[in-house]
């Protein structure tokens, strides 16, 4: 048996991703490594920690047996404080020593990726103890590590691969959460429909309709007559829905047609990842 067909896409752009990070940081001075990125409290050695972290208990190693500091303002929640630990502990690796951890677990989780015989169906453990789909877990994690290397690219402003094979499954995870956020979280009226229209290396358009029970719909035809359309370019887009800016951060890059407040109470609630 080799991998399943429907898991090689995001194993590609898993692949494509983290070794585009690895080549991003592997040059980088000591004091580059401490540059602050657009995740709060985060340096450029803490994104790196993290998808270093992560990828390692993917792999089923241990987590550190670590206590974390009371003073970390970014520390809010449950999820947050799980994932600061394999952040914390890495604080004070040096350069060197990032590097070449992150270039052996690329190496272990690489292998094990092209090994991988089980069914998109088969669950897998997910960090924090849960479980998913084998599909879902790749999928995720495909997302998570582009995302990263974009927040990398803007702290070391080395822009590139925002078209990447990351970049369409971000687009697709991302453009799924929009019936959500449109019909529930926003309160958007029944029988609207909200246009977004995204230019820059992936370009698309997409409609978000609501019907008359309030349930949210999207599809790629166009909406005549829609009650909001926001048009924006694709980086913009996903720092909205990543978090990584507010919206008023942004304001200049979005422009904003028909119903004034829906379309800022769909921007307060844009961001979906945690």
């Amino acid at each position: 048996m080799t991998v399943h067909p429907s898991l090689q896409t995001s194993i590609d752009a898993w692949t494509h991703s983290i070794d585009a990070i690895s080549e991003l940081v592997n040059p980088l001075a000591e004091s580059e490594w401490n540059r602050a990125t657009e995740c709060p409290g985060w340096s450029v050695r803490d994104v790196v920690s993290h998808v270093i972290g992560l990828e390692c208990e993917m792999l089923g190693d241990p987590r550190p047996i670590h206590t974390l500091p009371r003073d970390l303002f970014h520390v809010t929640n449950e999820l947050s404080r799980y994932m600061e630990v394999q952040v914390d502990v890495r604080r004070c690796h040096t350069a060197p020593e990032m590097t070449s951890e992150l270039e052996y677990t690329v190496i272990r989780r690489g292998r094990q990726l092209r090994n991988e015989k089980r069914a998109p169906e088969a669950m897998v453990r997910w960090p924090g103890g849960t479980e998913v789909t084998l599909g879902e877990a790749l999928t995720r994690r495909a997302f998570d590590i582009w995302v990263h290397e974009q927040d990398l690219r803007r702290a070391l402003n080395r822009p590139g691969n925002l078209d990447s094979p990351g970049a369409s499954i971000t687009r697709d995870l991302l453009l799924s959460a929009l019936p959500k956020v449109v019909a529930k979280d926003a309160g958007a009226a029944p029988q609207s429909a909200v246009v977004f229209d995204v230019h820059g290396p992936m370009e698309f358009m997409r409609t978000v309709r609501v019907d008359a029970d309030g349930r949210g719909t999207i599809d790629g035809s166009v909406s005549l007559g829609p009650t909001v359309t926001l048009t924006l370019d694709w980086e913009t887009y996903v720092r909205l829905a990543c978090g990584r800016v507010r919206p008023e951060a942004v304001s200049e890059r979005l422009k904003i047609e028909g119903d004034q407040q829906l379309a800022d109470a769909i921007l307060q609630h844009f961001a979906i990842t945690p």
